[in-house]
């Protein structure tokens, strides 16, 4: 190989961020490095400590509902139970995409009852009706992201 391409990848490496580079012509081989022996020393991306993180202030504490949002634009209150999502995943009302939901609005559900659909690390966990009752709003989209202990429906 001629020491003037190999002065080329020299300068190439300097001038960049990559930390080694290794070119092959026919039977000839060169590797440049950056670090002794070849060894490529691996960079750990900085990381925040959960428990020193700062904490930002909900907007509720910031200012009342009430001054932020004029009346009749509140979100609806429930009189009933919410069922928490016991998990992290996607949400879906029925079985199978096209299939009929699980559980509507409106519709009478007992205890044990199939209400939806959970998809955790391409796992469907079916989640069933923690009481009996009527459901009476059902909070998430069909296929969005919920998070652990999301209210997702609303049984009377």
């Amino acid at each position: 190989m001629d020491i003037r391409k190999v002065k080329k990848l020299i300068e190439l490496l300097e001038e960049s961020n990559i930390s080694e580079i290794e070119i092959q012509e026919g039977e000839e081989s060169v590797r440049i490095s950056r670090h002794p022996n070849g060894a490529a020393y691996p960079q750990m991306a900085p990381t925040m400590n959960w428990q020193t993180a700062p904490v930002a202030e909900p907007p509720a504490a910031q200012a009342p509902a009430s001054a932020q949002e004029p009346a009749g634009e509140q979100e609806p209150s429930f009189r009933g139970h919410a069922l928490l999502s016991p998990m992290v995943g996607t949400f879906y009302r029925s079985p199978a995409p096209g299939a009929k939901a699980f559980a509507d609005v409106g519709q009478a559900v007992k205890k044990g009852d199939p209400v939806c659909i959970i998809e955790a690390m391409k796992m469907m966990n079916q989640i069933e009706a923690d009481r009996d009752g009527v459901i009476e709003a059902i909070l998430v989209d069909d296929g969005e992201p919920v998070e652990f202990d999301q209210p997702m429906i609303v049984i009377a």
